[in-house]
């Protein structure tokens, strides 16, 4: 329910820009497909952090906006986007809505941000995505290679959500090390799961060193004691066993 209000705020927002029929339809689809994705944890995160009703419904759909433009982006590139026809056409128009939307609702008053912070939030956004030229290109995959993309995609991200999400509040200073390590231990236990090739064609030793590190993060999770993180954990910590998953 808590990620369904979230989900429902991002309808608001997306009507209230009064689009052409068509391009209301496609943005849906594009969030239709990034749900419940990190709903749930956003909603949790902000609750948990005291983060008053209107800014958490700002700053969590601001930030699903943002997360779904990302995951438009990514089914383009992977050629998962089947939610659009033809997907290189409509795709990239959806995710300009997406990715400014994003933005429009995060600086609004609403949401009670900081300008500096924002700044450094949507930044850090930028510099996350930059490893993706390398996994688009990776022929081989090494433990450093995997971790280089990791910590960008995934550490990088969650930081900037977490940051967005407990600017102003008793969680701000925990906000960066939660966000890289959940977002580093979430992609590794993602990947064994999915049996990706990133993990997969690994040599036995860099998989071993791979599931070391995210089994450390996610320990480290553990360690901020946060009810926010316990349903993630849950998932996450049975995939990461004692050696190679």
């Amino acid at each position: 329910m808590s990620g369904g209000a979230l989900y429902q705020e991002s309808l608001r927002a997306l009507r209230r820009l009064s689009l052409p029929d068509v391009s209301e339809r496609d943005v849906l689809a594009a969030l239709e497909a990034g749900q419940p994705g990190p709903l749930a944890l956003f909603y949790e995160a902000g609750a948990e952090a005291g983060l008053q009703r209107d800014a958490l419904m700002a700053r969590g759909a601001g930030l699903f906006l943002s997360f779904c433009a990302g995951n438009l982006a990514d089914d383009l590139i992977d050629g998962e986007c089947t939610y659009h026809d033809p997907p290189m056409r409509v795709g990239p128009c959806v995710q300009f809505i997406l990715q400014n939307l994003a933005f429009a609702t995060l600086c609004g008053a609403q949401a009670q941000l900081p300008g500096p912070v924002l700044a450094e939030a949507v930044r850090t956004l930028a510099v996350a995505a930059g490893p993706q030229a390398l996994e688009v290109r990776a022929r081989t995959w090494t433990a450093p290679l995997f971790r280089q993309v990791a910590e960008g995609i995934a550490g990088q991200q969650w930081a900037a959500y977490l940051q967005v999400l407990w600017a102003g509040t008793v969680l701000e200073t925990r906000a960066a090390l939660a966000g890289r390590a959940l977002g580093v231990a979430a992609h590794v236990a993602e990947d064994i799961r999915s049996r990706d090739v990133r993990f997969t064609s690994m040599p036995e030793a860099d998989r071993y060193e791979i599931v070391d590190w995210a089994r450390a993060a996610a320990q480290s999770l553990r360690r901020l004691d946060l009810r926010c993180l316990d349903a993630a954990l849950r998932r996450i910590e049975p995939v990461l066993p004692e050696g190679e998953s």
